[in-house]
């Protein structure tokens, strides 16, 4: 797996944007086979950061309903990434 199919997305919520100014800590979508290793090598690689520290998280589908069926949305899992030093300059603009 190469470092441009570890991260997908960021994700930019309320609750991440709060880690981003109070504690340097950026939250991504990543590849369900990704280790943190892999993660922190491909964050340092891509955006020129150093990385302190990363913590995962298997985000389980939602139960939807279509009319009578119950159906569950596909799961993904979440990267919280704390930064030593240095800024993400993908989050700047947002």
């Amino acid at each position: 797996m190469n470092k441009y199919n570890v991260i997908k997305r960021p994700l930019v919520t309320e609750k991440s944007s709060l880690l981003k100014e109070t504690s340097n800590t950026y939250v991504f979508e990543v590849d369900k086979k990704a280790d943190k290793i892999l993660i922190k090598k491909s964050v340092e690689e891509l955006f020129k950061v150093k990385v302190k520290s990363v913590r995962t998280l298997i985000q389980r589908g939602k139960l939807k309903r279509y009319g009578k069926d119950v159906g569950r949305t596909k799961a993904w899992k979440k990267a919280i990434v704390s930064l030593a030093e240095g800024k993400i300059e993908i989050f700047e603009g947002v």
